[in-house]
C-alpha cells in the first residue's frame, strides 16, 4: 500500500462531511447522494430551486451545487431550503456549498471540486469570479491550498476525462493534498445513471491505496439531476 501524502494544508473542520465522504459507495449515486449537480448559474439546464424540487422528489439525504466558478446558485438552493424548512416541511436533504475550479495539474487541465468551503474567505475570491483564473491562481496546488485554508475539501472530478492518465493525475493530486477523487462517475451518460464499471475499478485500487476519499455526483447540465446532461 502506498502511504497517503499529508496536505500542504489541511482542514479539518468538517468532520461530518469527511463522515459522509467515508461511506459513499457504487450505489449512493444518485439516489442517495448527489455532490455533482450544475445550475442555471454556470453551465447547466435548472434552476436551482427545481433542483431542490427533484432533490427532494428523489428524497435524496446530501446533494451539492456545484456550479462552476460561483456559489450564486447554491445560494438561492439554500435559501429555498430555508423558506421550505420555516413552511414545515421535513426531511430535507442537506445542501453542501461547493464549486467546480479549473486547474493545471500535471500540466493537463483538470477541474477540481471544492466542498464545505466559506465562500466568504479571502482565499476563494479569485476562484468565485464565474470565470477561470490564470497564472499562479490556475496551479492545482493553489486550488487545493485556498479550498482548504477557507474551511473546505477538494476532490479531483471525473479523473478519467482528461488527457493524460487517471492513474498519473490522481497520483500528482494526492502530493499536493488532494482529499479525494469522483471515483464513481458515469462516463457514458446513462439513464439511469451508473458509475462506468471499468473506469471505476481502474481508479477506485488507486483512492484506496493514496488513502483518499471515493466520491460520486451525476455531473448534471441538464433537466433531470440523475443523468449527467
Amino acid at each position: 500500500m502506498v502511504a497517503a501524502v499529508k496536505p500542504i494544508v489541511t482542514s479539518l473542520g468538517n468532520q461530518t462531511l469527511r463522515e459522509i465522504f467515508a461511506a459513499i459507495d457504487a450505489l449512493s449515486c444518485p439516489f442517495s447522494v448527489n455532490f455533482h449537480i450544475h445550475s442555471r448559474y454556470s453551465d447547466g439546464q435548472m434552476q436551482p430551486r427545481d433542483i431542490v424540487e427533484q432533490a427532494i422528489n428523489l428524497k435524496l439525504k446530501h446533494f451539492a451545487l456545484s456550479d462552476h466558478h460561483t456559489v450564486e446558485g447554491y445560494e438561492v438552493a439554500r435559501q429555498e431550503l430555508i423558506y421550505r424548512k420555516r413552511s414545515g416541511e421535513v426531511n430535507l436533504p442537506r445542501l453542501w456549498v461547493a464549486a467546480e475550479i479549473n486547474a493545471s495539474l500535471l500540466f493537463t487541465d483538470v477541474h477540481i471540486l471544492g466542498y464545505d468551503f466559506d465562500p466568504r474567505h479571502p482565499a476563494m475570491l479569485p476562484y468565485l469570479q464565474g470565470k477561470a483564473t490564470a497564472g499562479i491562481d490556475y496551479q492545482a496546488v493553489k486550488v487545493i491550498n485556498s479550498i482548504h485554508q477557507a474551511g473546505g475539501l477538494a476532490v479531483l472530478a471525473h479523473p478519467a476525462r482528461y488527457r493524460r492518465s487517471a492513474k498519473d493525475l490522481i497520483h500528482s493530486a494526492a502530493k499536493l493534498g488532494i482529499d479525494g477523487i469522483e471515483t464513481y462517475y458515469s462516463y457514458e451518460n446513462c439513464d439511469p445513471w451508473q458509475p462506468t464499471r471499468r473506469i471505476t475499478a481502474e481508479v477506485k485500487p488507486i483512492v484506496e491505496d493514496l488513502g483518499l476519499f471515493h466520491t460520486c455526483g451525476t455531473d448534471s447540465h441538464g433537466l433531470k439531476i440523475t443523468r449527467r446532461i
